[in-house]
């Protein structure tokens, strides 16, 4: 299951630009991880948790039910991240994506909105032990460091937990998929 990119440019050609899409459950160091992608790959990052705070906090209900609140909202940001991803891959440019995706079938979607961009994705999976990716959660609501972007309750970060499905087998042989040790980005 863990594979790496054997993807390589002819030697008089500019590097392809790649789709860097980071996965895991909430707290698992991704914005770390995808900061260092950022700065390695000199890419654009797209986070859909900045785009959600900057355009919804202010009018998000406090209703029990946000999730249909959340969806549409979510569902309307990927569209325009991913808009805007293909321009800065149209340029030339790579990005790094950051955009939940914590289920097989909203990775599905999203890989078949790819199109042909598809074949230039690196999907980066993070996990650790939930009672780790508890603690830097409710670290990060705290101290609101340089990855915060929203306040993740702890009941949200109990569903986003249970809702969390690594790739499986199809997916890692369908597509590039690197398996990030715990230790490796720093979280």
């Amino acid at each position: 299951m863990h594979a790496t990119s054997t993807h390589t440019a002819p030697a008089d050609a500019a590097p392809s630009p790649c789709v860097h899409l980071v996965i895991g459950p909430v707290g698992a160091g991704k914005s770390t991880f995808a900061r260092q992608l950022v700065h390695q790959h000199r890419a654009v990052p797209l986070n859909l948790d900045d785009w959600m705070a900057t355009l919804f906090s202010p009018d998000r209900p406090d209703a029990a039910d946000v999730m249909a609140w959340y969806v549409p909202r979510t569902l309307r940001c990927l569209a325009q991240i991913w808009k805007t991803a293909e321009a800065v891959l149209h340029a030339g440019g790579d990005v790094v994506l950051e955009v939940g995706l914590i289920q097989q079938h909203q990775r599905d979607a999203f890989y078949a909105r790819m199109g042909p961009w598809a074949d230039a994705m690196v999907v980066y999976v993070l996990d650790a032990p939930r009672e780790v990716r508890r603690a830097r959660v409710l670290r990060r609501n705290a101290e609101q460091g340089a990855t915060f972007s929203m306040v993740v309750p702890p009941h949200i970060f109990e569903l986003a937990s249970d809702l969390w499905q690594p790739p499986d087998e199809v997916e890692c042989a369908n597509h590039t998929v690197v398996w990030v040790p715990v230790a490796d980005h720093g979280a």
